[in-house]
C-alpha cells in the first residue's frame, strides 16, 4: 500500500485533485495529515537515536603531499 499524504495547509488545493486521480490506481491511498505536533522530539519516547559515522576509517599510513 502507497499513502499519499497531504499536509492540512494544502488540503484546499491538492486533496481532491489527487484523491480523484489516483482513484483508480490499485494499492494507492490518498490521505491528510492530521498530526498536531512532531511526536519524535522526546527523548523518552523514541528520540533516542544518536547518529554514528559507519563508514570505514582509512588505513593507517603516510600519504603522500598533494
Amino acid at each position: 500500500m502507497i499513502y499519499y499524504v497531504i499536509p492540512p495547509e494544502l488540503e484546499e488545493t491538492y486533496f481532491e485533485e489527487f484523491r480523484k486521480r489516483f482513484e483508480n490506481v490499485e494499492g494507492v491511498e490518498v490521505i491528510l495529515d492530521r498530526r498536531s505536533s512532531e511526536r519524535r522530539t522526546d527523548q523518552d519516547h523514541g528520540g533516542q537515536r544518536v547518529l554514528r559515522d559507519r563508514r570505514r576509517r582509512r588505513a593507517p599510513g603516510t600519504f603522500p603531499p598533494v
